[in-house]
């Protein structure tokens, strides 16, 4: 017998929050869209995998194509954040001596 790091009500509960936290970034998506689209896609991704774990423990795996549901939302994330980071940049101003 294996001694699984999960257990599937745990998995249930982190579940639960990534929906909250899913549902405040939408419903709060006009406040700041670029940082609550971000929020979104992590949590989508990170709730699929949550989901995934749990189908595992179960024994059975329904959902299909997960790995690129969590590429397709991790790369609109990155692709937020290297945008964001190259902002960052151009606001800083240039230094002269």
């Amino acid at each position: 017998m294996t001694n699984e790091p999960f257990d599937i009500e745990t998995l249930k509960l982190i579940s639960n929050k990534l929906d909250y936290i899913y549902s405040i970034a939408k419903s709060n998506y006009k406040d700041n869209p670029e940082l609550m689209d971000t929020i979104e896609n992590l949590a989508k991704a990170a709730n699929m995998f949550a989901n995934i774990k749990i189908q595992e423990l179960k024994g059975h795996v329904v959902t299909s194509h997960p790995q690129g549901f969590i590429l397709l939302k991790l790369a609109n994330s990155y692709s937020r954040m290297k945008d964001y980071e190259k902002k960052k940049e151009t606001d800083f101003p240039a230094w002269e001596l």
